[in-house]
């Protein structure tokens, strides 16, 4: 005869960390509400469930429509280290979709994340600078951090933080000096940026030469990499053996040669032979770059008298499949072929 036994453990599709979701319209206001409780095990809980719940852009535009922004906003101040991490990683999850980053910009949440930019937990350190990142993509997430006046302390903080985390700080301080350089100029963002090219982690110094690019482009960022000798540095990286960092080193100096000061310092740290290597590279940005960087030492008039026996080199890339690099060695060879 059959009898009737109850198993002592859980079905497999339950998880006990989480809370249990309300059927339709009723699961978000529900976790909202628990958000705000005042049993730590149900806030935690509740954020769990937030966390899978995030990861669909309507389910982000409802939670933002009922407060849960604000609810969120409050448990970034919460004692519990947990309730910090996971609230933390709910922002950066929402701020992956669009309408995330519009509602973080409308709460002001890069002012109440700022305070937990020295928490004592990683993970919610990580999760925050995560959350910047993905805003830094839009435009008005980049003017939004610019403007909040996190620049000087970010660049601080690439100083001090864990290698994976200075890999985000790049990535965020990359879009936002695309708005604005002042505040990271005056925080001697380039001494630091100078430092991270000499790091033996490859992101890093990838990231690094990146985001010189940034700086690199008005003309006090240009007079700044060639005061602190940044250029030789970036001249060495060319022979980098990750294809990525020879492709970003070559932008930085596409910019910084500009000048008539950082002409003649890459041409001193014998610039050429390098970027004409990299015309061959396999990475269509590492070819675009290099051949802008030599017809800015094209403009040179020693620059210009070494290319000159090297001008089909140039030509064999009229050829190439994108039409950017066609245009550009046109112009090169333009450049070079000048006769005063």
């Amino acid at each position: 005869m059959a009898h009737a036994r109850i198993s002592a453990y859980l079905p497999p599709d339950i998880n006990p960390s989480q809370a249990a979701i309300a059927y339709g319209c009723r699961a978000l206001p529900k976790l909202n509400e628990e958000l705000r409780s005042e049993d730590l095990l149900t806030r935690k809980k509740a954020l769990v469930a937030l966390c899978d719940l995030m990861h669909d852009p309507e389910h982000v535009y409802v939670a933002i429509d009922i407060g849960c922004l604000e609810s969120l906003k409050a448990l970034l101040k919460d004692s519990n280290n947990m309730v910090r991490i996971k609230a933390t990683e709910v922002l950066q999850i929402m701020v992956t979709h669009y309408v995330g980053r519009e509602g973080f910009l409308e709460h002001d949440i890069i002012h109440a994340l700022s305070f937990l930019l020295n928490d004592p937990e990683i993970a919610c350190r990580k999760n925050l600078h995560l959350a910047f990142k993905y805003l830094a993509q839009i435009p008005s997430g980049a003017q939004g951090i610019v403007h909040s006046g996190l620049i000087p302390l970010l660049v601080w903080k690439l100083q001090r933080e864990e290698e994976e985390i200075q890999e985000l700080l790049l990535d965020t301080l990359a879009a936002c000096l695309l708005v604005d350089t002042t505040e990271a100029l005056t925080s001697r963002v380039v001494p630091f940026l100078k430092e991270k090219l000499l790091s033996a982690n490859d992101n890093i110094r990838s990231k690094a030469a990146y985001t010189l690019m940034a700086i690199s482009i008005p003309l006090e960022g240009k007079k700044q990499v060639w005061q602190y000798g940044v250029i030789p540095i970036l001249v060495h990286l060319l022979k980098d053996h990750v294809e990525e960092v020879q492709a970003n080193a070559a932008g930085a100096l596409m910019y910084a040669t500009v000048t008539t000061a950082g002409k003649y310092a890459a041409l001193d740290a014998d610039a050429i032979p390098p970027l004409l290597y990299l015309l061959v590279s396999t990475l269509r940005k590492a070819r675009l770059n290099a051949i802008k960087a030599l017809t800015m030492l094209a403009e040179a008039p020693e620059g210009r008298k070494v290319l000159q026996a090297h001008v089909s080199d140039f030509r064999v890339l009229k050829g190439d499949p994108s039409k950017a690099v066609q245009r550009a060695a046109q112009i090169a060879i333009k450049t070079i072929e000048w006769k005063p």
